[in-house]
């Protein structure tokens, strides 16, 4: 084997035990493959960096763009309303109708923008319903996952294989060439969830049971904070007069929050807003905290309980309340701890507490964020509204009783519709190149001000920007140095003499396989040329093969790290690892028997 042979296998095999190892971010991986690439020689600096003006590229940031336009504009809210309305209380009226708008909406934008904006909806259904949240939150991710099989721009990994195909002298695939296989997978994902999966997951959280949402202090006692929100008046002879709230420290000596202040009869500043006013003598503050911590604090800083008045707490909580927030994938402060993060400066909200894998976090405030962290979160009700829309950060899945204040209705939600509508007609009918198409749909976002520009580059996943354009490279360099006909030689050998279906088998599981523990794009980057260039050297149509490939790097079901869309249903759904080996790998199973009947009879060997 050639030595620059030997370094790109010896290279992809550290990425990939990288990627498995999830201690490294994914895009400082596939950057540090880009320059190995260039520091070794085996690709130019222009070879190497060439996957950062490839059209699909431009491609996928214009799609999170359009995806973006959809969640700002009202478009998945009123989807999900129509569901709660539709459903009733049936579960398996509900599954249909949560599964088929997942998969429906993320064939045309981020399916993990799908499943971050359909989590709170599928909380509602449950509370609205009183039906187990845990046996539909799976189900939607799936659902969401299999979306993949059914556009070219549903996920990245169709359109390298497409890119990869035109490469090679072929036809692209269009909108809806793999469309059939899709929709075949997606009503037996259907069929095995209400007959089988579902069952699997049994009861794993207690039934809703109530027709409306959760009260503040419930939400609060999942939080261990059993105080609730007490009011507390300064003394004159309290140590705390004549300080800021900042030089307080109360939240760092007693664990503490303040949400308000009370002067002269009105309810004032929050401290999240006002961490520099002056606590004054008589001033009532409004706490939250364990009772045991209130306790403690009442008297060693000499204050005393303000009687509770029922009108003024109502007046404080038509401003002021807490939420349950979910920490996103993409999130830009996985990784800090809450005082380096410093959310209330960001967002205007202060944490009250932290719950990891199902257990309260004690002295939270110097541990690290952590994907699907629960945080239960206080500020008004407009930065808890904000919060909510910042979709790359925080998935809001709880909002208590209290949050009366609905969002408005989006009036420019036809006219985003239209833009997508125009998006998709015109890559069907191919009056213009699917990525044309993309970016004018992104553009007239912009333009139509669906979106502001500052809203459209922070709604592009910039860190699957670089994996992508960073691991591109890889197979240049497989097939530069030989490495991929190495590949094609050994599959062509010993499989492909056993025909195309032994072919089609090894591919679909290999491409599984490594999307479990991989990135599905980077799957895709390494196993969709190898399967066209097999599939030529049989003297046989490459489109089974291209499009195995893309069918399986959606079909990764049997892991909860192998995709953030089903990371992010993790915690909220309570589920455990074996939970998806159990509901997913059976479905992966069924997928692999569809594609291996289906595909060959519309894409003939």
């Amino acid at each position: 084997m050639p030595g620059d042979t030997l370094f790109v296998f010896i290279l992809v095999a550290v990425a990939a035990a990288l990627f498995a190892s999830n201690k490294i971010r994914l895009d400082v991986v596939a950057m540090l493959v880009v320059l190995a690439l260039m520091l070794s020689e085996v690709l130019t600096v222009r070879e190497s960096l060439a996957g950062f003006g490839d059209p699909v590229v431009l491609l996928v940031a214009g799609l999170l763009v359009v995806g973006e336009m959809l969640d700002r504009t009202g478009v998945v809210q009123v989807i999900g309303n129509w569901i709660i309305r539709t459903g009733g209380s049936s579960e398996t009226r509900l599954l249909v109708l949560i599964m088929v708008a997942a998969a429906t909406l993320s064939s045309v934008m981020s399916s993990t923008a799908v499943v971050a904006i359909f989590i709170p909806v599928v909380f509602k259904v449950a509370i609205r319903s009183g039906l187990s949240v845990s046996r539909m939150l799976m189900p939607m991710s799936f659902a969401a996952m299999i979306s993949g099989m059914l556009t070219l721009i549903a996920t990245t990994p169709n359109l390298v294989v497409s890119y990869e195909l035109a490469d090679a002298g072929f036809q692209p695939l269009g909108f809806f060439t793999f469309f059939p296989v899709g929709i075949v997978v997606l009503l037996m994902g259907i069929g095995y969830v209400l007959l089988v999966g579902r069952r699997m997951l049994g009861e794993t959280d207690s039934k809703a049971g109530r027709e409306t949402a959760r009260p503040l202090s419930e939400l609060q006692k999942d939080f261990d904070l059993d105080g609730g929100v007490q009011g507390l008046r300064i003394r004159s002879d309290s140590s705390l007069v004549g300080q800021t709230i900042a030089e307080a420290k109360v939240e760092t000596r007693y664990g503490i929050r303040i949400l308000a202040i009370e002067s002269n009869g009105r309810t004032a500043n929050t401290v999240i807003a006002g961490s520099q006013d002056k606590l004054k003598p008589g001033n009532q503050i409004f706490v939250m905290a364990p009772s045991s911590s209130i306790d403690q604090f009442m008297q060693q800083e000499c204050l005393e309980f303000v009687p509770d008045d029922s009108r003024k707490r109502q007046r404080l909580l038509h401003e002021y309340g807490v939420a349950v927030a979910l920490i996103h994938p993409d999130c830009h402060f996985v990784g800090k701890s809450l005082r380096e993060a410093d959310l209330r400066s960001h967002y205007g909200i202060h944490v009250l507490g932290i719950r990891r894998d199902q257990k309260q976090l004690d002295q939270f405030a110097d541990k690290a964020l952590q994907v699907a962290d629960t945080l239960l979160v206080a500020g008004s009700w407009n930065q808890i509204s904000r919060l909510g829309e910042e979709a790359h950060d925080f998935v809001l899945i709880e909002t208590p009783r209290e949050f009366e204040e609905a969002r408005p209705a989006h009036k420019k939600a036809p006219i985003a519709i239209v833009i997508l509508l125009a998006m998709v007609l015109l890559s069907v009918f191919s009056v213009v190149p699917v990525v044309t198409a993309v970016l004018m749909a992104a553009m007239a976002a912009i333009f139509t001000r669906c979106l502001t520009m500052e809203d459209a580059y922070r709604s592009i996943s910039w860190s699957s920007i670089v994996l992508l354009a960073g691991m591109l490279p890889v197979a240049v360099a497989l097939e530069k140095t030989g490495g991929t006909e190495m590949i094609v030689n050994n599959l062509i050998s010993g499989p492909g003499t056993s025909g195309p279906y032994v072919l089609m088998t090894l591919l679909f599981f290999l491409t599984a396989g490594l999307s479990l523990f991989l990135s599905n794009t980077a799957s895709a980057v390494l196993i969709a040329p190898v399967a066209i260039q097999a599939a030529m050297a049989l003297e046989l149509s490459p489109y089974p093969f291209a499009v195995t490939v893309l069918i399986a790097a959606s079909a990764a079901f049997a892991s909860p790290v192998a995709s953030p869309v089903v990371t992010l249903v993790v915690e909220p759904g309570h589920y455990r690892f074996i939970d998806f080996i159990k509901v997913g790998g059976p479905l992966m199973l069924l997928t692999y028997i569809v594609n291996l009947l289906v595909t060959p009879l519309l894409f003939p060997f």
